[in-house]
């Protein structure tokens, strides 16, 4: 009698598929999930809200002369790096290298336009964060900054070479402005 061993090779690639199913979904639970925050809010919310951050930030910048430095780099409102990917960032960015491994130094200035005075009671939000996790996320709040006639000034320590995403939304009564850029410490 001859033995037919078709079905023993059905039952093994069954068996090895399973396996790699069952390693892949252990695999995947055991990483973090990191969800996005740009502009200090959940995804969702930027997501169905997205149109009014771009209003809001015309309204702001309508009413007001913003401005951010970022050690030697100057900025408005930006949000076109939001649209960009990591890689196209390090090839055509304009905001390539904007911090340091060590030590930074952010401005924020914000002026009325129709006086020209310093705005000295914006309520702020930053945030500097890694874009693959949260190990290195560092929020800072109004208590953070320090007035100065240049306007707002944080002085703070990136400890890490590599990417970097800067976002921030700097409220002056009841009109927002959004910030947020990609960039690199050299």
């Amino acid at each position: 009698m001859k033995r037919n061993y078709w079905p023993l090779l059905f039952i093994s690639i069954f068996s090895f598929t399973f396996g790699m199913i069952v390693w892949t979904i252990s695999s995947a639970v055991k990483v973090p999930v990191n969800e996005d925050e740009a502009f200090l809010k959940s995804y969702h919310e930027l997501d169905r809200g997205f149109n009014d951050v771009i209003s809001s930030n015309t309204k702001f910048l309508d009413k007001y002369n913003f401005n951010i430095k970022i050690n030697k780099n100057d900025f408005g409102l930006v949000l076109s790096d939001m649209f960009l990917s990591q890689r196209v960032m390090e090839e055509k960015s304009k905001h390539k290298n904007t911090f340091i491994n060590g030590k930074n130094s952010i401005t924020i200035l914000i002026k009325d336009k129709k006086s020209g005075k310093k705005i000295d009671n914006a309520e702020l939000l930053f945030r500097i964060s890694r874009p693959t996790n949260h190990n290195n996320t560092m929020d800072f709040k109004n208590e953070d900054f320090k007035i100065v006639n240049n306007g707002y000034i944080l002085d703070l320590e990136l400890p890490l070479k590599g990417n970097w995403n800067a976002t921030g939304s700097f409220k002056v009564g009841d009109d927002t402005g959004y910030f947020y850029i990609k960039s690199n410490a050299i």
